[in-house]
């Protein structure tokens, strides 16, 4: 029997939810820092760590939380590289679920102007549009990974463009938790700067999100 495409979308919805909810019965940051450190032979733990930060996001897991514990676990330089390839994981498995699952039954619902231009965008440009909305501050790392599964982009520029676009930000919480015993550091207190640097752009971008959202029906009703 042929599963059609708005079943598979079910059966996608039902899995990130499935996921999400999964967090009520364990915490990524307790199996991290407590368990991860003590259980698993130093040979395997940033294989683990890898893993369990992939499968953390794919629970929509606060994802500085996991940067600042490879920090704290790993230190600056190991760190990065380790958090760098967990949400790069983390992103190629919510591609592949969002590209088997969900893709085939929105690509109806992608002819609207915006949605349209998004998606011709990403499909013709997929390494440079992808790169761009991980180094933007503001834009969820869910949705990048959902809106790219959807597009054409090909998986092999997304995983690229994710590795990539989401360095300068994940440096910055790894290396407050590999500094923070020092806090009067000149490794902490830039990464504290970076990362209020970052929420503030963050902040201001999502002000400009909703008064441009705000606008756009006034002058359409004009």
């Amino acid at each position: 029997m042929r599963v059609t495409p708005f079943v598979r979308l079910g059966l996608l919805v039902a899995i990130l939810a499935a996921a999400a909810g999964s967090l009520l019965l364990w915490s990524p940051r307790r199996l991290l820092s407590q368990q991860l450190a003590s259980d698993v032979p130093p040979l395997w733990g940033g294989l683990a760590f890898v893993i369990v930060f992939a499968l953390a996001t794919l629970a929509f897991f606060p994802k500085p939380v996991l940067n600042i514990a490879a920090g704290v676990l790993f230190g600056g330089p190991e760190g990065l590289l380790l958090a760098v390839a967990g949400t790069t994981l983390g992103g190629v498995l919510a591609f592949g679920l969002g590209r088997g699952l969900g893709r085939e039954a929105l690509r109806p619902f992608l002819k609207g102007k915006a949605a349209a231009a998004l998606d011709r965008l990403l499909t013709e440009q997929g390494f440079r549009s992808v790169f761009l909305l991980r180094v933007i501050p503001g834009v969820p790392f869910p949705a990048v990974n959902f809106a790219a599964a959807f597009s054409g982009v090909r998986l092999r520029s997304f995983a690229a463009a994710t590795a990539l676009g989401v360095l300068p930000g994940t440096a910055a919480y790894v290396v407050a938790g590999a500094s923070a015993t020092s806090p009067a550091s000149p490794a902490f207190l830039i990464s504290v700067a970076v990362m209020v640097a970052l929420t503030a752009l963050t902040a201001v971008s999502m002000r400009r999100a909703r008064r441009s959202a705000t606008a756009t029906p006034a002058h359409g009703a004009a």
